[in-house]
């Protein structure tokens, strides 16, 4: 897929590949921000780019192919984690839980009935609940961007591993297993913030609930339960310790507190999200529900206060509590549950204003739910699979080829489904389609990648999502302002931001302050191309200046120190 739409270029590319990048240029703790010379990325959250950077320097490979391999990577490392737990928790067709990983959402089904493109198949149905984002791992994937909150996926999939690992083999482990398990589920925990800071809030109390549901089965298992659970105790400060030098280094705004949800999702469109597993876990609630109908009263109070989304949610939650006795399955489907629920009535304030006040929330919370409650789901159905004794109809030896159809299917799926949403190269290098769209850039770029020391460049601002701050996003070297929009998210000051663009437009066309102003910024590049005076009415001291780099219409000068 990647190698189908490989090109670093629409939705968040620019800023992964510029992060990247510059983690590969200068690997520092923190890192240097390509979009705010000066600054560093104290205020964002980083570790899933480290991660990749550190592959591509380890492996000599260019970032802008280390940005395509970064993704089939997490994909691998996920998947080997999703089929440890159905190991886990099967006894046949233990492949099953990897299948959330490849299944889309029902909104994505509706959106082909209605006789949608693929394009818009994909794109309407991560845009299915108004003014939120509706992701699945399936679409993260084909979308391709390098972002943390995808970044974080094979990490999730770890620490559910580890939990439930936990949960069904804690009776059978030495002290020794203990510890090792413990530390593992400690450095996955503490790791979060760095992966992806919105899945720590998720993930915290998903540990302390297993924690607490094994503390209870095994409380009186062995003469030695203190030390057991001392070791146990120590998983949520060994995760922060671990981690204090990020945890104390971080500087981002956060969020502005927790408020109620005045418009909470339709029901239709919740369905759309969530229909699949909720109609997996209502079943399998189903004779609970006849034994006990009386429980379904619990779901009255959320109409009657106008959340009839978190009422449907409610149904399987309320039945599945009521057994009092859960098997990890069941925990993995109430703490899913609990999530999207919890998102129907409150949210995060942050700064993305009155419109999306929920996006993010939405976005964040929803993809752990999507790990927990699509784990579950798939198993239950693997258990159903057992139970009626379908599956031994088909011949073992026609099992044992399906994982091999399934990938054949897989490399052949993108070839045969239009997924390159117009970007196609055929290509692992995420720059390479700049030689054919923007050729005298392609050029100036490889020049700029391959120049040593350390520097800041001066180039167009042109706001977010557009071509501006391609330079800064594919050489990994500070501008003295990228995309404004996302430094506001993370800086929070909106006057220095506003101010750096003016002073960029000073530095073009105020060539009486060209110099000193850059120098301000510690610039030691000037790059004059077809963007920047499309953007402005280029007037810059060319005398002042030393000229690097002129071909194709690019002008790349030094300024002097």
């Amino acid at each position: 897929m990647r190698w189908i739409n490989p090109t670093i270029s629409y939705a968040e590319k620019f800023m992964d590949h510029a992060i990247l990048a510059s983690i590969m240029r200068v690997p520092a703790v923190p890192p240097l921000d390509p979009w705010y010379a000066g600054g560093t990325l104290d205020v964002y959250y980083y570790l899933g780019y480290w991660t990749g950077g550190a592959l591509g320097l380890v492996s000599g490979v260019p970032s802008t192919v280390a940005f395509n391999l970064a993704l089939p990577t997490v994909l691998g490392l996920a998947v080997v984690a999703l089929y440890a737990l159905g190991y886990l928790l099967l006894d046949r067709h233990r492949w099953l839980p990897v299948v959330a990983l490849f299944l889309p959402n029902p909104s994505a089904f509706y959106h082909i009935l209605i006789g949608d493109a693929w394009f818009d198949v994909l794109w309407g149905s991560t845009r299915t609940i108004e003014n939120t984002i509706n992701e699945y791992p399936l679409f993260s994937m084909l979308w391709g961007d390098v972002h943390p909150h995808v970044m974080s996926f094979f990490n999730q999939g770890f620490l559910l591993f580890l939990l439930v690992f936990a949960y069904l083999r804690w009776g059978e482990l030495s002290m020794r297993g203990r510890a090792i398990l413990c530390g593992l589920a400690a450095l996955s925990l503490g790791s979060m913030p760095g992966f992806n800071s919105w899945d720590v809030l998720v993930y915290a109390p998903v540990t302390l609930v297993f924690g607490l549901l094994i503390w209870r089965r095994y409380g009186n298992l062995r003469p030695d339960s203190r030390k057991s659970w001392m070791v146990l105790a120590t998983v949520p400060p060994f995760a922060i310790l671990t981690y204090l030098p990020f945890y104390l280094q971080l500087n981002s705004p956060g969020v502005a507190g927790v408020a109620i949800v005045p418009t909470p999702s339709a029901p239709a469109e919740f369905l759309l999200v969530h229909g699949f597993f909720l109609a997996v876990l209502i079943a399998y609630c189903a004779p609970d529900i006849r034994k006990r109908p009386y429980l379904l009263i619990a779901a009255v109070p959320f109409v009657l206060a106008g959340y009839p989304a978190a009422a449907i949610a409610a149904v399987p939650l309320v039945y599945l509590a009521a057994r009092r006795r859960f098997t990890a399955v069941e925990t993995l489907a109430m703490l899913g549950l609990a999530i999207v629920l919890v998102t129907e009535l409150i949210y995060l304030v942050d700064n993305m204003g009155e419109t999306y006040f929920r996006m993010n929330t939405v976005f964040k919370f929803y993809l752990p739910a999507w790990f927990l409650m699509g784990t579950a789901s798939l198993v239950v159905l693997g258990e159903w699979l057992r139970g009626t004794g379908i599956d031994r109809r088909i011949p073992e030896r026609m099992e044992k080829a399906l994982p091999v159809l399934a990938a054949v299917l897989l490399l052949i799926a993108p070839f045969a489904i239009n997924v390159d949403f117009g970007y196609g190269s055929h290509t692992l290098d995420g720059a390479a389609y700049l030689e054919g769209s923007n050729l005298s850039d392609a050029a100036a770029i490889a020049f700029l990648r391959t120049l040593p020391g350390d520097h800041v460049i001066v180039e167009a601002e042109g706001g977010d999502y557009t071509y501006y701050s391609r330079v800064s996003s594919f050489t990994g070297i500070p501008a003295v302002i990228g995309m404004p929009f996302h430094e506001y998210m993370w800086r929070g000051d909106e006057g220095r931001i506003s101010e750096r663009s003016a002073d960029v437009r000073t530095i073009y066309e105020q060539p009486t302050r060209t110099v000193d102003l850059a120098r301000a910024y510690n610039a030691t590049l000037l790059y004059v191309g077809a963007a920047e005076r499309e953007r402005y009415t280029v007037s810059i001291p060319t005398d002042a200046l030393e000229l690097i780099y002129d071909a194709q219409g690019v002008q790349i000068y030094r300024i002097p120190a």
